[in-house]
């Protein structure tokens, strides 16, 4: 079996890490997968970059050269939007290679173009780490227009100018006549495939992303907090995502109303965050704030994760995101909300807890149950790592993937 992975970057973003893992979990157990990228920055010899200077600048510039299209749109939706209307380039080279499957990933940045998309005349699976696919130009939204199409007359309040998302979303439904295997990450994003006016007639599976558990394991705490300069008696929460705060959709706010909940509650608390740096004016928590800035290589990640004693993943909409899983791997209890993803992560009250959607009380009755008993921090430390191996190891979940190539290599012609 030959497979060729295709996503914007290798490892920049947390889709690339995504594809980059199942991309080296398939390796693992002998699928010959090469990956396709524009921006390739690992220095990794199975992946394929753009070739001359000139064309990875080209690659660098592609989704700026989209964006002018985007700025016709005004929305109060925050999320980014993808035309994906410039041609690649690669279309000849993908659909004249020696692979069996083309796997596609996060390419809709300007990578691949819609028509493009619609061209592959191999065999697709299509792993989404986001709604983009079947919605219009969004790729998160919390309207319902990809439930029953994109109408004139459907049209959100806090839109105006040119219909981007319904010019976008016809697009798709012009050039994308025959069917691809696509693949969630979280049963909440395969629920939405199937009721989606674009793809609800497409074959859709859930497989979690991977994630090596012999490499991501856990660090002595005590160790990882001496490492990190962090204070050793004390319980330490920890949350993270890229943009730290700055994100809605990752829920730092709810996280600030549970954390009023708690004053008084766990003494010594305090919170360590990393995808940011410290603000200028950096808010007052009721607690000491550690700010880890951006961190990039595993082993720091390792042991921010292992340095604390519960990870809190507060987001209000999220596919599988691969911090909740690095936590699991590392020994880590998660508390996150009932909502999009999360219960593909989380056993509630055995790997960590659910909260009733985005009730900060709740969140913090969460935190609280994981850490005022010690016995039970301890076992669920123990029942995170043995869930994470159990369930997302690499060979778990390429073997998920080897069969659903046999599938959709079987498929020919109009059934694809």
């Amino acid at each position: 079996m030959k497979v060729l992975t295709i996503n914007a970057s290798d490892i920049q973003g947390g889709a690339a890490r995504a594809a980059y893992r199942i991309h080296h979990a398939l390796r693992s157990v002998g699928v010959d997968s090469t990956m396709l990228v524009d921006v390739a920055t690992a220095g990794d010899w199975t992946v394929q970059g753009r070739n001359s200077k000139a064309a990875r600048a080209l690659a660098r510039i592609r989704p700026h050269l989209g964006g002018v299209v985007v700025r016709l749109l005004r929305t109060g939706n925050p999320i980014i939007h993808s035309p994906a209307i410039l041609p690649s380039g690669r279309l000849k080279v993908i659909n004249a290679s020696d692979a069996n499957i083309v796997h596609l990933h996060w390419v809709q940045n300007e990578m691949l173009s819609v028509a493009d998309i619609g061209q592959l005349q191999k065999p697709v699976v299509w792993t989404l780490h986001d709604m983009w696919a079947f919605c219009g130009a969004e790729h998160y939204t919390s309207d319902t227009r990809w439930r029953v199409g994109y109408r004139h007359d459907n049209r959100p309040s806090y839109e105006s100018g040119f219909d981007l998302n319904r010019w976008a979303w016809l697009r798709k439904r012009k050039y994308w006549q025959h069917l691809m295997h696509v693949v969630t990450p979280s049963r909440w994003l395969a629920d939405c495939v199937r009721q989606s006016a674009l793809m609800r007639d497409w074959p859709v599976t859930a497989i979690p992303n991977p994630i090596d558990t012999q490499r991501w394991r856990p660090i002595d705490q005590a160790l990882a907090r001496e490492l990190l300069d962090l204070p050793n008696e004390v319980p330490l929460l920890l949350f993270g995502a890229m943009g730290g705060e700055g994100d809605p959709r990752k829920g730092f706010d709810l996280l600030q109303g549970a954390l009023r909940y708690l004053r008084g509650e766990i003494q010594g608390l305090e919170l360590v965050v990393f995808g940011q740096l410290k603000p200028s004016d950096p808010p007052d928590l009721g607690f000491p704030v550690h700010y880890a800035g951006y961190v990039h290589d595993d082993l720091s990640l390792r042991a921010l994760y292992s340095a604390a004693d519960v990870f809190i993943l507060p987001s209000r909409q999220d596919n599988l995101p691969n911090t909740g899983v690095e936590a699991l791997a590392c020994g880590t209890p998660v508390v996150a909300f009932d909502v999009c993803g999360m219960p593909d992560i989380v056993s509630h009250k055995k790997t960590g807890y659910l909260a009733a959607a985005f009730d900060k009380e709740d969140l913090a009755s969460g935190i609280l149950w994981c850490l005022r008993d010690a016995i039970r921090l301890t076992k669920l430390r123990a029942n995170a790592r043995a869930d994470a191996v159990s369930r997302f190891s690499n060979q778990v979940i390429a073997s998920q993937y080897c069969n659903l190539y046999s599938k959709a290599a079987s498929l020919t012609g109009r059934e694809q």
